[in-house]
């Protein structure tokens, strides 16, 4: 009697063994994955103690800052409230200087024509003639 030898044995047990490396590498990646986000975690604390650190300073200067884009924005609405007042006495003032001119020109005028006139009278007067 020939005793045969079982092959079918070997290859559950190869692939027994395949299975259980393959589950070995798994769980060595698994440990070194939770390694790394474990230090990922602490940098994060870290991180994260350093922000709180920041932040109430931050917070604060943002605070002064918005209190001075207010006094800047009082300050604009005042300069334009004055600037409204000059140009509306710009205004006024321009409009008298043309009502003072539309006045004076035209004594000027009458001023100028009574001069030539009187010159005219008096070079008539001493030369003699009566033409020009």
């Amino acid at each position: 009697m020939e005793t045969a030898f079982d092959w079918g044995i070997v290859r559950d047990v190869g692939i027994g063994v395949g299975i259980f490396l393959f589950g070995l590498g798994t769980f060595v990646a698994a440990l070194a994955l939770a390694r790394t986000l474990r230090r990922m975690n602490t940098t994060l604390d870290e991180v994260d103690r350093q922000l709180e650190a920041v932040g109430k300073p931050v917070s604060d200067m943002l605070e002064h800052v918005g209190g001075i884009t207010q006094t800047a924005e009082t300050t604009l609405a005042r300069l334009s409230g004055v600037v409204g007042s000059l140009e509306s006495a710009a205004n006024t003032l321009t409009q008298t200087a043309d009502l003072a001119k539309g006045a004076v020109s035209p004594a000027i005028v009458n001023v100028g024509a009574t001069l030539s006139g009187v010159t005219a009278a008096l070079r008539r007067l001493l030369t003699g003639r009566n033409a020009s």
